[in-house]
């Protein structure tokens, strides 16, 4: 791992933090205005449908231009944003359609940096070290996101109102600061030529020709759907199923982020001792059966510990599952393939949201974490047929290749 990997784990980490704090801070600020499950789950939803929208020209973009001048901007943008909104909400200004707004934003602008990252790790690491890397990241994620970020967000959002989106948005800034410092060039060694158009076109065509990749990104759009039905309600979940205050939600969060530590540092070595296959087979059903089981338990410890190690399963997975389409996909291409991917599988993250409220208003809270566990395990057993008809190809994917400079 060379000085640049290390420099963008520590941006990488200080963008999550600061991610985790507003993360946290938004939805308990949106649930002082209203206790609508479909308004809240409309400014989770809204948080992620950028994704749907703008993963494919964001991908194609980073494709055709220096992608640590892109991770710079995009979080120089969410930091200003962010800033804007500690104004509104200082002085009493802060309304549900305001929420909306900077919600969608920041979406736009975390489209651009997340894509840059992504194809920006295999430009600093060898391939066979981006299991680490990505561990690493993921684990930082996890730590940065929900471990520190949701309890600070919460414990700050209950000593001023307007504090935790103030840290919010210069731990942004200081992101950026940081990617200012990495030296070298990190256009792509192919840089596109094309309209965006094309570059988009041809992320697309590509990922539809290869079978395993196209498979997983339609099924993991379903199980990002079920997911994000329960997440977009976990505030009312916290405070009203479970009976916690603000900052217990925080604890709750907390909870969610130590197993996604653990599943993070963890991915590695049991995908070392069981294999690749069979801990991402693991990590697809284990989930969703935790994520079910919430909606049928009252206290706040099983609520939190059955959350924790779902969080942990889906870490496991996400760490897997990148670090296969970074050994797949070639790394000219990656941006815009990346973005087909997340167009699909986070496209699915804003209908299942609202899904989840309509759900929700219609029933009751603890109904959509058991409907949405339940469907996502179905959903995850054809994730699990796929990937063992494609178990030669996932096993060749990490053959050696040649180097890059790390």
């Amino acid at each position: 791992m060379g000085t640049n990997f290390w420099k963008l784990l520590a941006a990488s980490a200080t963008s999550n933090l600061a991610d985790g704090i507003g993360r946290a801070a938004l939805p308990l600020l949106a649930a002082t205005l209203t206790r609508d499950p479909l308004a809240i789950s409309g400014l989770y939803s809204l948080a992620f449908l950028p994704w749907l929208l703008c993963a494919l020209p964001a991908g194609a973009l980073v494709d055709r231009t220096d992608r640590r001048r892109a991770m710079v901007l995009a979080n120089t943008v969410r930091g200003l944003l962010v800033a804007g909104l500690t104004v509104a909400v200082a002085t009493g200004h802060a309304t549900i359609p305001l929420l909306y707004v900077v919600a969608f934003a920041l979406g736009i602008a975390e489209t651009v940096y997340d894509s840059a990252a992504n194809a920006f790790l295999p430009q600093v690491v060898r391939p066979d070290q981006l299991e680490r890397g990505n561990s690493l990241l993921v684990t930082g994620e996890a730590v940065g996101q929900i471990f520190l970020g949701g309890p600070v967000g919460a414990l700050l959002f209950t000593l001023a109102v307007a504090l935790p989106f103030g840290a919010n948005a210069a731990g942004f800034l200081a992101c950026a600061l940081v990617m200012v410092t990495v030296a070298g060039d990190f256009r792509p060694a192919l840089a596109s030529t094309s309209s965006i158009r094309a570059d988009i076109v041809d992320g697309v065509r590509w990922l539809s020709r290869q079978p395993l990749l196209r498979g997983l990104t339609l099924l993991f759009g379903l199980t990002s759907a079920c997911g994000s039905a329960a997440n977009a309600v976990l505030v009312l979940y916290a405070l009203d199923v479970l009976g916690l205050s603000p900052r217990g939600y925080g604890f709750l969060l907390l909870a969610g982020g130590v197993g996604g530590l653990l599943g993070g540092l963890v991915a590695p070595l049991t995908a070392a001792r069981l294999g690749r296959l069979p801990t991402m087979v693991l990590g697809t059903v284990v989930s969703p059966a935790l994520l079910a089981a919430m909606g049928f338990v009252r206290h706040p410890v099983a609520g939190a510990v059955l959350f924790g190690g779902s969080a942990a399963s889906v870490m496991i997975l996400n760490v897997l599952t990148m670090a296969l389409r970074q050994a797949l996909i070639p790394e000219e291409l990656f941006g815009r393939v990346q973005g087909a991917w997340r167009t699909l599988v986070w496209g699915g993250i804003p209908v299942g949201g609202v899904a989840g409220g309509a759900l929700a208003a219609a029933t009751d809270v603890a109904t959509v974490f058991a409907a949405a566990g339940i469907a996502g395990f179905v959903v995850g057993c054809a994730v699990v047929a796929l990937l063992l008809r494609n178990r030669a190809q996932i096993a060749a994917a990490y053959l050696p290749k040649v180097a890059v400079d790390a």
